[in-house]
């Protein structure tokens, strides 16, 4: 429960599962009397590239096993997508459109593109609904595992005192966890009808200016990695989503920096 704690939600009951086990979702549905679903199960480019057919299991798998599970109970769902449905053949020097087809160029992207093909067949032929968000740069606490959780690290490395290189450079959005957190709830509330996805979009930033908010409040040094980029486009347009929802508030770069810094020293170990 170490990311629980850290992300301030330690009291949140905890079933021990596996999302590939079709058996064990029914009786945490129904045991649980669950109305609502945040789907957020899945294997990141490394595990996936490490074991092909458990990723693929898992990320497609385990998501189909949450939709055909949700359309005898009723369920409405919010399950992450991923910016990485798209790759470098997708920027065209602007903020990628919604509706833009993408062109992903590792399994992970494959298989998350898959899942929104899915969530469209289960609503078109079981009307189960559902709302996807394509989350891209995601940091807070409890971020340490995959090459986007590179910022964080960063920070949980000023935490301890110690200076850093982020592992990538150039200009992004990033989101700070607690953001996305109430987006993907209100995601879940609003998939009445359809299988929408949407880009979470956000603001855009540099990662220099992200290196330099850290050092604010760290008082260590971070270096960029500027020869190494992330294999997607920078930005994506988040305004769909955004009219979807109501509005989305989103954490300044600063204050989400400085909140991820002060828990991280805060934790016990």
């Amino acid at each position: 429960d170490r990311r629980l704690r850290l992300a301030g939600a330690a009291g949140v009951p905890v079933v021990r599962g596996d999302i590939t086990d079709r058996a064990a979702i029914d009786s945490i549905l129904d045991e649980h009397r669950i109305t609502h679903v945040v789907h957020l199960a899945a294997l990141l480019i490394p595990m996936i590239k490490a074991n092909p057919p458990n990723g693929t299991a898992v990320n497609v798998g385990g998501t189909v096993n949450i939709l055909d599970a949700a359309k005898t109970r009723g369920l409405r769902v919010a399950y992450a997508s991923s910016a990485a449905v798209y790759s470098q053949l997708d920027d065209h020097g602007r903020p990628v459109p919604n509706d833009a087809e993408g062109h992903p160029t590792t399994f992970y992207g494959v298989h998350k593109q898959a899942c929104e093909g899915l969530a469209r067949i289960f609503w078109q032929e079981e009307r189960v609904p559902s709302i996807g968000i394509r989350p891209f740069v995601v940091y807070g606490p409890g971020r340490d595992s995959g090459l986007t959780a590179s910022p964080t690290l960063a920070m949980a490395a000023a935490a301890r005192g110690e200076d850093s290189t982020i592992a990538f450079g150039g200009r992004t959005q990033l989101q700070f966890a607690p953001d996305p957190g109430r987006v993907f709830v209100a995601a879940a509330r609003a998939a009445i009808a359809g299988a929408r996805v949407f880009h979470l979009g956000g603001p855009a930033v540099t990662l220099a200016e992200t290196a330099a908010a850290i050092e604010a409040v760290g008082g260590t040094t971070v270096a960029v990695d500027e020869t190494t980029r992330l294999p997607f486009p920078e930005e994506f347009d988040g305004a769909a989503l955004d009219d979807a929802l109501g509005g989305i508030r989103w954490t300044p770069l600063e204050e989400g920096v400085r909140q991820t810094i002060e828990r991280l020293r805060d934790a016990p170990g």
